[in-house]
């Protein structure tokens, strides 16, 4: 069996945890998600398209989790805090939080982009995960049992990105806010860190997988000579989950086939 046959190996390591993931419904949330629940995790996947939820949750539910699910707009900060509300009050607590919703934008020069387009990907992409990780960080702290932030960046934030400068920025922010909240929060055992993925096939880049041409050079720039599935992320997910790793906090944990180093 290969790494992309899925996350079957997994052992069932966290039962009792609850893992919220924002856009949790497909790629590498999704990916994440199914490895949280074959280690015995229940599950809240938020997304804003109502059928990919229900099918993410229909999945999640055959592997055997719990799943409570949230049509839910991570920019809107009464969404949020009404969907973690809901949440709670549907899963009992949420021991680790996962703030992966994001989107890009049409590839455009940086003097190019208009000012409404960089503001819509900034608020999904660093408010979105801020207001995410904060919600998350007010019940962990309140609750007084430690628990695990993950902020979802990209490679782009590592990279220059010449042709995708609002969503390069906005997850360069997230690293950024993840150090801040991993100092803030280490005193309330609340462990901070942040994912950064490399080239992976997603619905997101769907278009860029159609251009042979950028595809043949991204993976002739990637030392593993492929993209990613999503589903290599799924025991990813279970490390940064892991309540018993508790010194390793304010990482910057890059799964990119090495594409950073090359």
């Amino acid at each position: 069996m290969s790494p992309r046959d899925g996350p079957d190996v997994l052992g069932r390591g966290l039962p009792g945890h609850v893992s919220l993931i924002t856009g949790g419904n497909s790629g590498i949330g999704l990916g994440m998600a199914i490895g949280l629940a074959t280690a015995g995790a229940d599950l809240a996947i938020w997304g804003t398209n109502a059928a990919k939820n229900a099918a993410a949750a229909a999945r999640l539910r055959a592997i055997g989790s719990r799943v409570h699910v949230e049509q839910c707009d991570v920019s809107s900060e009464d969404q949020v805090e009404s969907s973690f509300a809901k949440t709670v009050a549907a899963l009992g607590r949420v021991d680790s939080v996962f703030a992966n919703a994001g989107m890009s934008a049409v590839p455009r020069n940086s003097w190019e982009i208009p000012l409404d387009e960089w503001r819509k990907v900034h608020s999904v992409n660093i408010d979105g995960v801020f207001l995410t990780l904060r919600v998350g960080a007010r019940h962990l702290v309140e609750r007084g049992e430690g628990g695990s932030l993950i902020g979802v960046a990209s490679t782009s934030s590592i990279h220059g990105a010449p042709t995708n400068a609002a969503y390069a920025s906005s997850k360069t922010a997230v690293l950024g806010l993840v150090r801040a909240m991993a100092v803030g929060l280490a005193r309330h055992r609340v462990r901070v860190n942040a994912l950064t993925p490399g080239w992976t096939a997603t619905d997101m880049l769907a278009p860029a997988a159609r251009n042979e041409k950028f595809v043949n050079n991204t993976i002739g720039r990637t030392p593993v000579r492929r993209w990613a599935d999503p589903a290599e992320f799924a025991k990813v997910a279970v490390f940064l989950a892991d309540p018993s790793l508790t010194f390793h906090t304010g990482d910057t944990l890059v799964v990119d086939g090495g594409y950073t180093i090359f």
